[in-house]
């Protein structure tokens, strides 16, 4: 028999078998209430890792999300009567939600709690999928793109400052790592993948596939997702302060200038192909560039928060060689493998540098912060394509793909030198 220790009492020291039985009840009861077992940072990694790989799908399902109709763009525009042009503006106009509405709608959902914030995202992402697979109207589709915009505007910032709450902070930049690789399997397997299906099954059932995925995501993160409070919005924490930080603007000028360098040229990669006359096309092109940026997701989580600046001068710089490559060595086959796989190692860690940049400048408002720098993000992209565009119509001077080539070479450079002299910006953990 145990003995008895009374109300509110220790139970007896000659008993050890009792402080067990007591401590294993303890720890059932923490963990059925999602609480960590342990303030050792150690025991938190070990514990964190399965959360953060469920934030990566979150983050796979919004790339998703945005991009499967570039996959099947034709059978969408033929099957509902329209031009292919009508079908490309469906993601035009999902990433200019995401980019207009991110830092208002991040402010107003600030003192939502994260995890529920993350299950009506996730609830808007399926509908917004959904109604796309089962509407003739094109108007309702755009809508319903509209919504998958506005929902993809919030997650991307508010996910990445969910995740560096539940870790220490000498892994803010592993986790964010993790969470956003979600985006770079996305498009170099989970696009391939649903454009597969479309194209065997029907356009509309990639969109159905799609929405089971977010579904079943969805249901993991109710049941395993720890629970974060927001926080009430102030002017410590509003995006006017945070703008007016010198180090966030930095972050936001490099930003700016890597993605004009990615984006400006990656919009037009099936051009580059075939002026590189690359044997495979872009099937080819697309493959090792993703390795690349695979290799590089893996490579930067490992450094990310040691060597936040050395990570971000090589990874432009080994952009800038990328660029250089193809302009010097246009017709080598075996140069052109090695300028993609080198453009992709450039690219993988792109999101995540910056954001844990961001992330290590402020104490409060990650959202707020980060959301800045994604809206930023958003509209390099729109500027990137419109100036890659009038590169290729010879309106600034160039009627070649070349001279896109040329331009992110230029913002490479410039970027480099700004990363090489933002050594307090970009320090480490």
């Amino acid at each position: 028999m145990l003995p008895e220790t009374g109300y509110g009492k220790e139970p007896s020291g000659d008993r050890p078998s009792v402080r067990i039985i007591v401590a294993l009840y303890a720890i059932g009861v923490r963990r059925r209430a999602n609480l960590p077992t342990s303030t050792n940072p150690s025991v938190k990694q070990t514990v964190s890792w399965f959360v953060l790989g469920l934030m990566s799908s979150v983050t796979f399902v919004g790339i998703l999300s945005e991009l499967v109709p570039s996959g099947i763009l034709p059978q969408m525009a033929a099957d509902l009567g329209i031009d292919e042009g009508d079908v490309g503006f469906l993601v035009g106009v999902y990433a200019l939600a995401s980019a207009v509405f991110a830092i208002p709608l991040i402010s107003f959902t600030l003192a939502i709690n994260r995890k529920l914030l993350l299950l009506l995202l996730l609830a808007g992402f399926a509908v917004s999928n959904l109604v796309v697979a089962v509407s003739t109207s094109y108007g309702v589709i755009v809508a319903s793109r509209i919504l998958g915009g506005l929902c993809a505007g919030v997650m991307w910032p508010m996910i990445a400052a969910y995740g560096t709450r539940l870790v220490p902070e000498n892994m803010h930049g592993r986790a964010i790592t993790v969470i956003m690789s979600g985006n770079t399997l996305g498009i170099s397997i989970g696009l391939p993948v649903m454009t597969t299906i479309g194209l065997t099954f029907g356009w509309r059932s990639a969109f159905v596939v799609l929405s089971l995925i977010v579904v079943a995501i969805a249901v993991l993160v109710y049941f395993y997702l720890p629970a974060v409070k927001g926080e009430r919005m102030s002017k410590t924490n509003s995006p006017f302060t945070v703008i007016r930080m010198p180090a966030i603007l930095i972050v936001l000028l490099l930003t700016f200038l890597s993605v004009m360098a990615h984006y400006g040229i990656y919009t037009y990669i099936t051009l580059l192909v075939e002026m590189l006359d690359m044997v495979g096309g872009i099937g080819l092109a697309l493959l090792i560039f993703g390795i690349g940026s695979v290799v590089s997701v893996v490579l930067s989580a490992r450094f990310i928060d040691a060597y936040l600046q050395p990570l971000v001068v090589t990874a432009l710089a080994t952009g800038g060689i990328a660029m250089a490559l193809f302009l010097v060595f246009p017709s080598s086959l075996s140069v052109s493998i090695t300028g993609f796989f080198l453009w992709g190692l450039a690219f993988g860690p792109l999101v995540t540098m910056y954001q844990t940049a961001v992330s290590r400048q402020i104490d409060e408002a990650k959202d707020v912060a980060t959301s800045v720098q994604s809206s930023v993000f958003n509209l390099s992209i729109m500027v990137a394509t419109w100036i890659g565009g009038m590169l290729l119509e010879g309106f600034l001077g160039s009627f070649s793909v070349s001279g896109v080539v040329t331009l992110s070479l230029a913002c490479f450079i410039l970027a480099t030198i700004v990363a090489l002299m933002s050594r307090k910006t970009l320090r480490s953990a």
